[in-house]
């Protein structure tokens, strides 16, 4: 197994052999809401892609979000991705909450709206391409990709943000 804290370690490959895409996500808020900001890493057989966005307006939560979307989004074909995130919010929320917001109509248990359903929504469509293992990684504790997919967002919420 790789260790995701070393830049140099090989993508692992699946069960059949197959090479897995990684993905590292983060989001950043200057301010919650204020200028957003988010970043991806993505890693595939050896070779190495980053990408980043930002919103004028934004919240922490939204940004972590469309990390995890516009990192699956950027892959051109179905494949096995192991995202690491460090929001408990989207790792839960993909793998626990939205089945049940789905079939109370995108409501929460207490009858409310869910937050952010349109991204909710947009991720689920991208996650269908896939087949996808969602980790939990430690924010801002030296693993390698999340401290890269940090900077790539708090770069882009400043950015946006002048």
């Amino acid at each position: 197994m790789t260790d995701p804290a070393d830049p140099s370690s090989e993508n692992p490959t699946s069960a059949d052999g197959e090479a897995v895409v990684e993905i590292s996500t983060d989001g950043a808020c200057l301010g919650n809401p204020g200028p957003g900001g988010w970043g991806a890493v993505l890693r595939y057989k050896g070779t190495e892609k980053r990408i980043s966005g930002s919103e004028p307006d934004s919240t922490n939560n939204k940004m972590e979000l469309t990390a995890a979307i516009e990192g699956l989004a950027a892959l051109t074909r179905p494949s096995k991705v192991i995202i690491y995130t460090d929001s408990t919010y989207v790792r839960n929320g993909i793998m626990k909450w939205v089945s049940g917001w789905q079939s109370n109509g995108w409501k929460t248990k207490d009858k409310k709206p869910v937050k952010n359903a349109d991204l909710w929504r947009r991720l689920i469509e991208e996650e269908k391409r896939h087949e996808v293992e969602w980790r939990w990684v430690k924010g801002h504790a030296g693993d390698h990709f999340n401290e890269i997919a940090d900077e790539l967002a708090t770069t882009a919420a400043r950015a946006v943000s002048r």
